[in-house]
């Protein structure tokens, strides 16, 4: 256990808990000890009327007398103080450091209970007057505090790392916050000024101002700073927001407000404030406020809005008429594409490409030619003069752009442009040549064009300029290789767009290009040549942007990766139908199914069904049953390839009407092991059944959540000596004595949810009215149903074994007088053979005062050798290396009679042990550490410091004084002085020494580890 805290004051304090378990040991009524009835009636009376477990004992360490709390925790009888288990003991000061009359001493520290479990006590000892002296202890189990006080640290350490502003309202004490939430200064005072019915306007019961800031500190600083939102921080606009918030705080509702603040320090900020109302236990009403800063997420949020609003005044008032197809289907367009068609507004959703066609007076042949090079190359473009006798004489133009979707599936969506090009169409029919061919490069001003010949840029358009980030003046001449990252990728692309020229006549493809300050963007990029049969005249080029749909796509397709690996991983079977059968699979499914994905692809579900007719992976209806995400659970059994028959659960999910492609996901998850499990527990019960009628031993079956005997058997009724009749249907308390009745219910309330069986023996004294003679029952609780599940039973088996139990307490009896005469016997003779040794050197060093050193040093080994045997007298197993490093401190301090202060430093220090054969050497080698650090010391403390790790442990004796400048203790020879005996003791595996110089103290470092020490199981 680790050291232990103690202090010494004119008064006891005043407990504050109570110890929740108490030790297991037998229920026996307590004796009084001689001196008790010395004890003056109002001590005797405050002690049985305690809570807390306390007792009075006297020099000897006798138990004069105890209230019922400290039996129950130590045991009935309790033992004499030397009896208890030495962590025990010295918490309680025994016997050297218990406090004299009228001063108190208090001590805290770690001990294990019978189920071997560390609890924190704290043990409180005072002397009370008489002659000789008496001492009154009392126990208090810290656990409930140390939960405290790991729950507030962990509440301070989430709300720190989250940046939340939380406040509840309690009314017996008002308005309470999270540590980690509150100022310096108390900022409570204005938190729900406005809540809990007061009516008055204060602001919000806490708010948090993390968000944004760097660092742990700026969020907590920022979170201290928005405790209180007052109604003057409020901006005007949130205003009614707030007010709304305000009401709910006052009438106690569930609400969620957003609402912007214009904060002193941090500016204007958006809160959401979320207020959660709750019936406390004592049946009034409080509830919680949780405060957090999402001005980022406003931010984004309105700034979208924004762009949408701009980009729809940009379609708005464009002079072309700009509309949108999925599926051959027009479904969005602006206004000015209804007014070139002549239609009224809103009148063009839902119209085909081929109506839309023939809107524009494209015939059928010509339209069909038109969906053919739509459905090949990807665009169309046509011009048409309007046949209405309003627009008579006016030219239109007609592009179409088939796009490619995210994910690389190719989709029916289709951009088409119309544009008023009468003028245009005037102006082509008065240009000649050069002027043809300008109008042909600048026809669509959005998409970037050039006109390029021997590798260099001849013309461009301001789109190009643009694009690239270049002025217009300095594309002319350019070499086209400044548009890439290094030649060898410009020559790339040149040698593929020859092949592609000269195949196909022109050349399409996305690259990635460098801006004028050397940013990449990617491109699309569509060339043709001027004149096919003379590729040396040049070609024209169009550039557009394609960037923002790159990234897009490539984020699609790694969340579409991350997603299906996380489906991977998932133990349920995942599967996707659509209109010709499987399309996916996870592993789970292909595990499942006994097969891999190919196995199944386009194989109907059904493959896997068994040949029930209603099986549900039968259904052919679902797309017709079940709407967008709605979901059906079913359970049916399942026939994998390899032949395995099994259950599942599973529910299907239709997926993809809005796109057009409807699916089917199947969600699966094999029960075969829960059905197995459910019968075995069907059979457990019966025989279970047949056990408690026909067992000899005394068998009952108890209700877990209200302790009523549910079956029993005519050993059972022998057992509560009561009918069987007085015992059904009833808790232990109607059918057996008070004590015995209330220990019955702990246990079985202990054996609920345990997966081990819970064994105790229970004493059933003698009943003088029916003259049946005491019995000793050996009882023992399994619960068969885990916690927590409905239905939960315990059952009790006990057996009669009164005789056995008679039996071994007198072997035990008789086994342990002759080992407590074996063991005094043996500590006589050791301790009179080291005497005698240690004699006999004193009386050498007398006769030989040149050797007197060398004696006075072996003596001290003697004595360090008989420590060790002392240690091991009455005990078994390894030595516990705490009390050999105390016993040696103990024995030098008296030979030299110089102070040592021992220190133990780290958890479970009674763990590490010494092994039989290292256990001398290593007391020897603390031994000449500390003679050597006496002998050396230049005054000042000496300090014995047991380190605990993990694994291994570490001895330190630190003494005030100063190594040689050139000292080194592998230079020190093995055998001639204390150090050189130092080093030849040390075990030679798992042991390391060290001496060195820390400021003005020398320090000597014993480090153990296995298997020089053994880490021995907990208490």
């Amino acid at each position: 256990m680790p050291a232990t805290r103690a202090a010494t004051d004119a008064a006891p304090d005043a407990p504050d808990s109570v110890a929740e378990k108490p030790l297991e040991r037998p229920v026996e009524r307590p004796v009084e000890r001689p001196g008790a009835s010395r004890l003056t009636g109002p001590l005797v009376d405050s002690l049985q009327l305690s809570a807390l477990p306390m007792m009075a004992c006297d020099p000897a360490g006798r138990v004069l007398l105890a209230n019922e709390a400290m039996r129950t925790l130590m045991g009935d009888p309790l033992e004499p103080l030397p009896m208890w288990p030495a962590e025990v003991a010295a918490l309680c000061g025994w016997p050297a450091a218990m406090p004299p009359i009228g001063q108190t001493r208090r001590s805290e520290g770690w001990v294990q209970d019978s189920r071997e479990q560390q609890r924190h006590w704290r043990v409180s000892v005072r002397g009370v007057a008489g002659a000789p002296v008496r001492w009154l202890l009392q126990i208090e189990d810290c656990q409930l505090e140390d939960r405290q006080a790991l729950a507030q640290i962990e509440i301070a350490a989430l709300m720190g790392t989250a940046g939340l502003g939380v406040a509840t309202f309690d009314p017996a004490r008002g308005w309470t916050t999270s540590a980690s939430a509150r100022p310096p200064q108390a900022a409570t005072g204005r938190a729900g000024g406005g809540s809990g019915g007061s009516g008055g306007s204060g602001g919000t019961a806490g708010a948090a101002g993390a968000a944004g800031a760097a660092g742990q500190a700026s969020r907590t600083a920022a979170m201290h700073g928005q405790m209180s939102v007052g109604r003057d921080l409020v901006e005007p606009e949130s205003m009614v927001e707030y007010e709304r918030l305000q009401t709910a705080l006052r009438q106690r509702q569930r609400i969620e407000a957003r609402y912007a603040v214009r904060h002193p320090d941090m500016g204007r900020r958006w809160l959401l404030t979320r207020v959660e109302p709750a019936d406390l236990g004592t049946g009034e009403g409080g509830f919680s406020v949780v405060t957090l800063d999402v001005t980022e997420e406003e931010t984004a949020r309105r700034h979208n809005e924004q762009l949408l609003h701009e980009l729809g005044t940009i379609l708005d008032v464009s002079p072309a008429g700009i509309a949108y197809l999925r599926g051959n289907v027009l479904v969005r367009c602006n206004a000015r594409f209804e007014a070139l068609l002549g239609l009224a507004a809103g009148a063009g959703a839902g119209m085909s490409v081929e109506a839309l066609m023939t809107r524009c007076g494209v015939n059928e042949q010509a339209a069909l030619t038109a969906l053919t090079a739509l459905r090949e190359q990807g665009s169309f473009e046509t011009e048409f003069q309007c046949g209405r006798a309003e627009h008579a004489g006016q030219w239109h133009s007609l592009a179409l752009r088939r796009a490619v979707a995210a994910g690389g599936q190719r989709q029916e969506e289709i951009v088409a442009v119309l544009s008023d090009v009468t003028r245009l169409r005037a102006q082509q029919a008065e240009l000649e040549g050069l002027e043809r061919e300008r109008e042909l490069m600048f026809s669509l001003s959005d998409v970037g064009i050039i006109y390029q010949r021997d590798g260099h840029i001849e013309r461009a358009n301001q789109a190009m300029a643009d694009l690239i980030g270049r002025p217009l003046p300095q594309l002319h001449g350019l070499p086209l290789s400044e548009l890439y990252e290094d030649d060898r990728v410009y020559w790339h692309h040149v040698a593929q767009e020859r092949r592609d020229l000269a195949q196909h006549g022109r050349a399409r493809g996305e690259r990635r290009i460098r801006r004028g300050d050397g940013t990449p963007v990617w491109v699309q990029v569509s060339q043709r040549p001027v004149d096919v049969a003379n590729l040396a005249a040049g070609t024209i080029s169009s550039f557009v942007s394609v960037d923002e749909r790159r990234r897009a796509r490539e984020s699609l397709l790694a969340q579409a990766e991350r997603t299906r690996a996380i489906l991977d991983s998932v133990l349920v079977g995942i599967d996707t139908v659509g209109d010709r059968g499987i399309e996916w699979m996870n592993r789970s499914a292909r595990r499942m199914f006994g097969g891999e994905l190919a196995d199944f692809i386009e194989q109907p579900i059904s493959e896997v069904a068994s040949s029930d007719l209603d099986h549900p992976l039968r259904r052919t209806d679902w797309l017709a049953t079940l709407s967008e995400g709605q979901a059906e659970t079913f359970e049916c059994r399942l026939v994998a390839r390899d032949g395995r028959t099994f259950w599942v659960v599973g529910n299907v999910v239709a997926t993809g009407r809005e796109a057009g492609s409807s699916q089917l996901n199947f969600a699966l998850l094999d029960i075969e092991r829960r059905r197995e499990a459910e019968n075995q527990i069907a059979q457990a019960r019966a025989s279970l059944q047949r056990i408690i009628e026909t067992a000899p031993l005394a068998i009952a079956l108890f209700d877990a959540d209200n302790q009523e005997v549910l079956q029993l058997n005519q050993m059972m009724a022998a057992f509560a000596r009561r009918p069987a009749s007085e015992i059904r249907a009833r808790q232990p308390a109607l059918w057996l004595p008070g004590p015995e009745a209330a220990a019955l219910s702990v246990d079985l309330h202990r054996a609920v949810g345990s997966t081990e069986t819970l064994r105790r023996e229970l004493y059933r004294p003698a009943d003088p009215e029916t003259g049946e003679p005491a019995r000793v029952w050996d009882m023992r609780i399994v619960s068969l149903v885990d916690a927590g599940d409905a239905g939960a039973q315990l059952l009790l088996v006990a057996s009669d074994v009164t005789e056995q139990r008679a039996a071994d307490e007198a072997r035990l009896e008789a086994a342990i007088a002759q080992r407590e005469m074996l063991v005094k016997e043996v500590h006589h003779r050791i301790k009179n053979n080291l005497q005698g040794v240690a004699g006999l050197l004193q009386q050498n060093a007398q006769r030989n005062p040149e050797a007197s050193s060398a004696i006075a040093e072996a003596v001290g080994h003697v004595h360090a050798i008989a420590q060790v045997h002392g240690l091991q007298v009455g005990m078994t197993g390894p030595l516990r290396v705490r009390g050999v490093m105390e016993a040696i401190a103990v024995s030098v301090q008296r030979m030299f009679g110089r102070a040592i202060t021992v220190e133990v430093q780290g958890p479970a220090a009674h763990r590490f042990a010494l092994t039989e054969a290292d256990s001398i050497p290593v007391a020897l080698t603390v031994n000449e550490l500390l003679t050597n650090a006496i002998k050396h010391s230049q005054g000042g403390a000496i300090i014995c410091r047991m380190v605990c790790g993990e694994a291994e442990v570490g001895l330190w004796v630190i003494n005030t004084g100063q190594l040689g400048p050139d000292f080194s203790l592998a230079q020190v020879p093995s055998g001639i002085s204390g150090l050189g005996l130092v080093r030849a003791l040390l075990p030679r595996k798992g042991a390391a020494i060290s001496l060195d110089q820390e400021g003005d103290s020398v320090i000597a470092r014993l480090k153990l580890a296995p298997p020089a020490v053994t880490l021995l199981e907990p208490l």
